[in-house]
């Protein structure tokens, strides 16, 4: 059994707080997997891992499945719709009793943001993040970093534009404080009630026009739920202001790649055309998470 130390190194909780030799070894095992030609290994045989999602996803949860079983370790999905929780059983609960049947790491997904935290202090197995309310989403951030490490060779450097709904992106968070841990240069372009004025101390929001002008341009996906609270005015307005279109993707940098942490809204935040053009790396990028997930479970059981 882990000391509780361990357990705590082990798990990712999130990229705040992550040196930049505990990022790289996570990227160069994540070369490792991604260049075996063997889609199955035995690394992980007889060790059991829970995806516990208590939001809903789909690309993340098949991400880290299809992990998991690459590494030969045994599976065990669990939603929160089809669960004791609908019937009031606490997400603490529902944890210890996974733990105590004998699972190894549990995959974690929740809405309230704060929640993982206190549960890792709680139990004696590592904890990955697969996202919590707006706070982090880590392996999403590592993936995003590994495609532009194999897009330009280095992190270190590079500037990085993330434009839209800022306020309640963890994916916006995690790549923060990823890529300038890594040497990165970020800057954040949103609509002023979409900001987040906590991380103005960290990334300078940005004109439109200057955010186009980096070398990765990462667009958000529109909550286009926020239209019924007032946050959003419209799709169309929201496209014409801060949406890649295809006549400003034509005028970037020829080196400059767009990406996107999806689900997209086509022709909202970015264009149709757009998505799957000759710059974009949406696609890509969902296919480095699963060396990216190799790596961090690996990490977490080992």
């Amino acid at each position: 059994m882990m000391t509780a130390t361990r357990v705590k190194e082990r798990s990712l909780l999130g990229l705040r707080g992550l040196d930049a030799a505990e990022i790289s070894a996570i990227l160069d095992r994540a070369a490792y997997w991604d260049k075996q030609t063997e889609k199955a290994s035995s690394v992980l045989a007889s060790r059991f891992v829970s995806n516990m999602f208590f939001e809903n996803s789909t690309r993340t949860r098949f991400s880290f499945e299809m992990a998991e079983k690459r590494l030969g370790a045994q599976v065990l999905n669990f939603t929160a719709a089809a669960s004791s929780v609908e019937k009031g059983e606490s997400i603490y609960d529902t944890v210890r009793t996974l733990e105590s049947m004998g699972i190894d790491a549990g995959v974690i997904r929740l809405k309230p943001a704060g929640v993982l935290a206190q549960l890792s202090e709680k139990v004696s197995i590592p904890l990955i993040n697969a996202g919590d309310g707006n706070n982090e989403h880590p392996t999403q951030a590592l993936l995003d970093l590994y495609t532009m490490l194999k897009t330009f060779g280095d992190i270190k450097g590079l500037t990085v534009s993330i434009i839209g709904d800022i306020m309640h992106s963890r994916v916006a968070r995690s790549n923060l404080w990823g890529l300038t841990t890594m040497g990165a240069k970020v800057q954040f372009c949103a609509p002023e009630n979409m900001k987040a004025p906590e991380l103005m101390d960290y990334a300078p929001y940005v004109s439109m026009e200057e955010a186009l002008r980096a070398d990765v341009v990462m667009m958000l996906r529109v909550q286009l739920e926020r239209h019924a609270s007032g946050m959003l005015s419209s799709a169309e307005e929201y496209r014409r202001q801060f949406g890649l279109t295809e006549e400003r993707a034509a005028k970037l940098a020829s080196h400059t790649v767009i990406m996107h942490p999806a689900p997209v809204n086509r022709n909202v935040e970015i264009d149709d055309a757009v998505v799957e053009s000759a710059k974009s790396l949406i696609f890509p990028q969902m296919s480095n998470g699963v060396p990216i997930r190799m790596a961090v479970i690996e990490r977490a059981i080992r």
